[in-house]
């Protein structure tokens, strides 16, 4: 520009070709730089459209599905996977396979994202405290992370799911948070660890904004971006687990489907009718697939390292 000495235009078109080699044009925000970069993750977006299908899928299976979860059909028991009538065919008490799994994904679902926004909420705080205020309190609550790590989790999961009476959502959902917040208060005392000596918030303590409000308002919103990631990637997780659970009878019960009490259901007549475990594994495996690919996706878009 004129008037500018040369150094200056020197360095202001070395940041443009630099932000042109990185993707994305000078000006963009951080949130538009991310939107850019996952917009161009092919599998991010295939795993996205599919969580998104699986998600209708679920939430308006009273309405597409084509029979109730629970009808019985004695006459149309054993009738095998066709593109007409059943679709994915029928299992021993005539029940329809595909109107089962929709039914089911509503469990697995809710199971899944109930799991990710409770986990994501309780690690944040613990992660945020233990960073915030260091000392004894950091070096207590990462002494108790680094105990609830080194438990195997499977032998855990089933213990508390003996004992812990019920078996619905709740319980499943209260068991995962119990001890899988950890890898997300790990990873936002790290960001607020390298946040809290930034300028804003000594403004803040400045303008006398108190403790509670610099964590909530101020720290924890610029450490979302490791959370979302890791909640993504929970979804998946956790239907993993409760399917696991499920088809070790200690999760969801019957006569509410879930993806794993069908394949546990299933395992008896594998032989005989081997479609009524072929149709849940397969939607269990392209649900955790599909929501792995779209946290990888957010982690390269979110991670400013990235930029190649």
């Amino acid at each position: 520009m004129p008037g500018e000495s040369a150094p200056r235009q020197l360095a202001l078109r070395l940041e443009r070709l630099r932000s042109e080699a990185a993707g994305y044009a000078v000006g963009q925000s951080y949130w538009q730089i991310a939107r850019r970069r996952f917009l161009k993750h092919r599998l991010a977006m295939i795993g996205g459209t599919v969580c998104l299908l699986l998600t209708l899928m679920a939430v308006l299976a009273p309405w597409i599905a084509p029979h109730t979860f629970d009808r019985i059909d004695l006459n149309a028991r054993w009738t095998q996977p066709g593109l007409t009538g059943n679709v994915f065919g029928t299992d021993e008490l005539g029940r329809d396979v595909l109107t089962r799994i929709m039914y089911a994904g509503r469990i697995s679902l809710v199971v899944g994202y109930v799991t990710a926004v409770s986990i994501s909420i309780v690690g944040s705080l613990v992660g945020a405290v233990a960073g915030f205020y260091g000392g004894w309190v950091d070096s207590v609550l990462m002494r108790l992370v680094d105990m609830l790590i080194a438990i195997p989790l499977l032998p855990l999961y089933l213990i508390l799911a003996a004992l812990i009476p019920g078996g619905g959502v709740g319980r499943i959902v209260l068991i995962f948070t119990l001890f899988g917040w950890t890898t997300v208060a790990r990873l936002v005392r790290g960001q607020i660890l390298s946040l809290k000596s930034q300028d804003f918030v000594e403004a803040g303590r400045a303008m006398g904004a108190s403790e509670a409000r610099l964590i909530l308002r101020h720290l924890i919103p610029n450490a979302l971006a490791p959370v979302i990631v890791a909640a993504t990637l929970t979804v998946g997780t956790a239907i993993l687990s409760e399917s696991g659970l499920s088809y070790l009878g200690l999760g969801i019960q019957p006569p509410i489907p879930s993806w794993g009490n069908m394949l546990q259901r299933a395992q008896e007549y594998l032989l005989k009718a081997s479609w009524l475990a072929i149709f849940p594994g397969l939607f269990i495996f392209i649900t955790v697939l599909s929501f792995n690919f779209l946290g990888d996706g957010l982690r390269d878009a979110l991670d400013p390292r990235l930029k190649t």
